[in-house]
């Protein structure tokens, strides 16, 4: 197992991490005011499921091989960017399921798979996520123990953090909601979601 000491120093180092504003956070958030946070929680199923699948292989060396062949990440970074920027402009023009509806409590919810596989390919399409995990993971395994064990408990940290952040900023987003609906603003609220959907799959596409 870990000492407490490193421990100590890992916990608040991602949480800090994990609570600065990023794709992720602002796509639970975009989620949150349009879907509502229990809705949201299927696209953090997904995001959750990519996170882990790119620290474990951060923490085993696999990432190193998979930043040496950087078309694969073109490819699937610009897919998933223009997806998402599809998502919204849908949203901004109040159109599709992820869209707000008129009345706010009525229309048809995103699909729950649909939604599993934006937070999985937000996660999993982000080189800049693979190359911080490469630098993040590697100073807290000690060499002298077992590495399977360490890289569990991390990685078991890692989504626990990722998930109570993204459950904040979800929060916040139907919070916003909340707020703006009751004056009727479902359009500006579907031009906020839609532009900032629209910024994910730029910064997905570009970063």
């Amino acid at each position: 197992m870990m000492s407490w000491a490193t421990l100590s120093v890992f916990v608040p180092t991602f949480l800090f991490v994990s609570l600065t504003p990023g794709m992720c956070m602002t796509l639970a958030m975009v989620l949150g005011m349009t879907q509502g946070v229990k809705r949201t929680l299927w696209m953090m199923v997904g995001e959750l499921i990519g996170v882990g699948f790119v620290a474990a292989a951060a923490g085993a060396g696999v990432a190193a091989l998979m930043l040496r062949q950087p078309e694969l990440f073109i490819a699937f970074k610009w897919i998933g960017g223009a997806y998402l920027a599809y998502l919204g402009i849908m949203m901004w023009r109040s159109r599709g399921r992820m869209a707000i509806p008129s009345e706010l409590d009525t229309g048809p919810a995103a699909g729950r798979l649909q939604l599993a596989i934006q937070g999985l390919v937000t996660a999993v399409a982000n080189p800049k996520g693979w190359a911080f995990f490469m630098v993040l993971l590697p100073p807290f395994l000690d060499s002298s123990r077992p590495l399977a064990p360490q890289l569990s408990m991390l990685i078991a940290i890692i989504l626990t953090i990722e998930f109570a952040s993204m459950l904040v900023y979800a929060t916040g987003g139907k919070t916003l909601r909340k707020l703006l609906g009751k004056s009727g603003n479902v359009r500006l609220l579907n031009r906020i979601a839609g532009t900032l959907m629209i910024g994910v799959g730029a910064w997905l596409a570009l970063g």
